[in-house]
């Protein structure tokens, strides 16, 4: 079985309601609660999914913490001035 998304026109909504129940014994219709949480879902785990894979093959360069703190305390201080 596959799963897929399909964005339907509100105005043929009817139409694709009557092609699913002649082929009701091939296809499932259920709600993905995925995308009632949050309607961006499959996005954001696409896109966190490309940073890691950026970050493990050395494409994206990660700092340490404390570099990171340093570096904002460092802009902090410019903005004091």
């Amino acid at each position: 079985m596959q799963t897929l998304t399909i964005n339907v026109k509100d105005d043929f909504m009817n139409e694709v309601i009557k092609f699913i129940e002649t082929a009701k014994d091939n296809i499932t219709i259920q709600k993905d609660k995925n995308l009632e949480y949050d309607p961006y879902f499959y996005e954001r785990r696409d896109r966190l999914q490309k940073i890691r894979t950026d970050s493990k093959n050395g494409k994206t360069k990660m700092i340490e913490d404390v570099e990171f703190w340093e570096d904002i305390d460092a802009y902090v201080d410019t903005l004091q001035k």
